[in-house]
């Protein structure tokens, strides 16, 4: 049996967080033959996906940020001006990423987190299906994981 001793650190360091991203990648790649697959398509970067409205007065009136991924759309921000709530613009922005993701990078499911206070309602409404519930992250509040298959 081999002891070894270890030196413990707590400080944020780019260069080493970037050498265990590349190392963790090849270690990912080397056991799952899905992943090694994707290596070397189009399909193994990530690609921005943004979608953005505005008013009458070129004001920004909601927004959707998000990216592919592997097949994948993952909606990471989706936010409507509070005077344009209600008017169905969260939904023609959320299907406009949906058309983008679908029809132009051949993706065929979305995902995206959100927590109770926002809109879990609004997204079943709109075909997502409930994969994950964390209660209490944080403290007092629930957060959900809902996906989507597009097309």
């Amino acid at each position: 049996m081999v002891c070894c001793m270890f030196r413990m650190e707590t400080e944020v360091d780019r260069a080493r967080r970037d050498l265990l991203r590349s190392r963790l990648l090849d270690a990912n790649t080397a056991a799952s033959p899905v992943l090694r697959a994707l290596r070397g398509t189009p399909a193994e970067r990530e690609a921005p996906l943004h979608v953005w409205a505005s008013d009458a007065e070129d004001a920004l009136a909601g927004g959707l940020v998000g990216h592919t991924w592997a097949g994948w759309l993952h909606v990471t921000y989706l936010w409507v001006d509070e005077r344009h709530r209600g008017t169905g613009l969260g939904a023609r922005l959320l299907a406009e990423a949906e058309r983008v993701a679908r029809e132009e990078r051949d993706c065929r499911r979305a995902r995206l987190e959100t927590w109770d206070f926002q809109a879990p309602g609004f997204y079943r409404k709109q075909g997502y299906e409930v994969a994950c519930v964390i209660e209490d992250y944080p403290p007092g509040l629930t957060e959900y994981t809902l996906t989507k298959r597009l097309g």
